[in-house]
């Protein structure tokens, strides 16, 4: 048996005949102190996503653009089970992700700029952990974590450090190894090539494409990199305040704005320049 039909031997299965990922008027909203409000902070409601409605077929990757701040993160936390919804439904290959969590959960694997890792073991003994949990045995494990590692490109000398002592960009490459390890059905990506050198980046998305060829992968990729997004996705979306703009193949997006490139699409559907564009940025969000 081969390595990937080991991977997929393991991998839980998602039902066929419905679509990946349906989404409808999903709402989320946090509490935030108003900085209006002087001595006397108050706490006013702010929406993080406004009624976002959208479809991905199995099989399909969809990237999502917007800064920080639009509410692609708050997107994939929702879709992965790891925040609850004010409004709106969504469902992960027919299974509810609000009332019926579990099923999600054997279905999806995220990977985000801020993993989460037991900091003190090194990558092996992180993703030996996380196979074990996802029900993959060690004989499995023994082969495909130096093989996924070695593919993310994560030098083998260094894969016995504990994770504290690895740099952001290192850290990233260990949680994009560990979401990929368990072969899921949909893969929810925030950001994954964040922190990582021009090299890795190309490794990286190298390395999407081909376990979306091998393993029937469905993606959802939430990005500000215009350049990943129309690389990789077969549709793109513009996230902005919350709203989902439009949701399109790139050529189409660009026919719908009357542009060339993909970046102008996305400053004319965002009504920002550049320089606006870069302030959000560096401002932070959700």
């Amino acid at each position: 048996m081969s390595r990937t039909a080991t991977a997929m031997s393991s991998r839980p299965q998602a039902p066929d005949g419905v679509p990946a990922v349906e989404v409808a008027d999903l709402t989320k909203e946090f509490l935030r102190r108003d900085k209006r409000a002087g001595r006397f902070k108050r706490r006013r409601r702010v929406a993080a996503l406004k009624g976002v409605s959208f479809t991905i077929k199995r099989g399909e990757c969809v990237a999502i653009l917007g800064q920080n701040g639009s509410g692609k993160s708050t997107l994939v936390r929702l879709l992965s089970t790891l925040l609850l919804h004010d409004g709106g439904s969504a469902y992960v290959f027919g299974h509810d992700v609000f009332t019926d969590p579990r099923s999600v959960r054997r279905l999806v694997n995220r990977v985000s700029v801020e993993a989460s890792f037991f900091k003190r073991m090194s990558s092996g003994e992180n993703l030996s952990y996380a196979a074990r949990f996802y029900g993959m045995t060690a004989s499995e494990t023994r082969t495909r974590i130096p093989e996924i590692l070695e593919r993310v490109g994560f030098p083998s000398a260094r894969r016995n450090e504990p994770m504290e002592d690895l740099s952001r960009g290192m850290q990233q490459k260990v949680a994009l190894a560990r979401a990929l390890l368990t072969s899921p059905v949909l893969l929810l990506l925030d950001e994954p090539t964040t922190g990582l050198d021009p090299r890795s980046k190309l490794e990286v998305q190298d390395f999407i494409r081909d376990i979306r060829a091998a393993n029937d992968v469905t993606i959802l990729l939430c990005t500000h990199d215009l350049h990943e997004a129309e690389e990789i996705a077969e549709r793109v979306g513009i996230l902005d305040g919350g709203e989902l703009l439009i949701l399109e193949d790139a050529d189409e997006l660009k026919r719908h704005y009357e542009v060339s490139t993909l970046e102008e699409a996305f400053f004319k559907a965002t009504g920002k320049s550049f320089e606006q564009e870069q302030a959000d940025e560096n401002g932070g969000g959700t």
